[in-house]
């Protein structure tokens, strides 16, 4: 059986041990890395994307980071009880064009008993910004 250590019901401590190893396996941008942190058939809503599965959240990741390039993300705890945590977050990219944005946005996490997370609902607003302006 797989485990994704740690594993709920979640104490401060442990939920943002979970925040920070998302954290890291998403600027890793290693699709099938961060897709082991979720149950086989998890179920994601990204913006206006569905995603279902792990084959599902590969191929949308490898997309985005096409797209999304020299990608860096922040996440912070913002909540948590039980097997779910809840966090705010703003990465920064740019496109094709050179064009750097930043993203804001929340996202809601369900975990199952062995840690991967089954639910992940993101809602997500993009900034346009200057290079000169970038944080992260």
């Amino acid at each position: 059986m797989e485990q994704k250590l740690p594993l709920p019901p979640f104490t401060f401590e442990t939920a943002t041990q979970k925040v920070q190893l998302a954290e890291d396996a998403w600027n890793s941008q290693d699709p099938h890395r961060v897709s082991l942190a979720y149950t086989i058939d998890t179920e994601w809503r990204n913006r206006d994307k569905f995603i279902n599965g792990r084959a599902e959240v590969v191929q949308f990741l490898t997309s985005k980071w096409q797209k999304e390039q020299s990608y860096k993300l922040k996440k912070e705890l913002w909540t948590y009880t039980g097997n779910r945590i809840a966090v705010r977050f703003e990465y920064e990219y740019h496109d094709h064009t050179g064009q750097w944005y930043r993203a804001y946005g929340n996202e809601n996490w369900e975990f199952d008993e062995n840690g991967l997370m089954q639910k992940r609902y993101a809602s997500i607003n993009d900034l346009a910004i200057g290079e000169e302006d970038r944080r992260l």
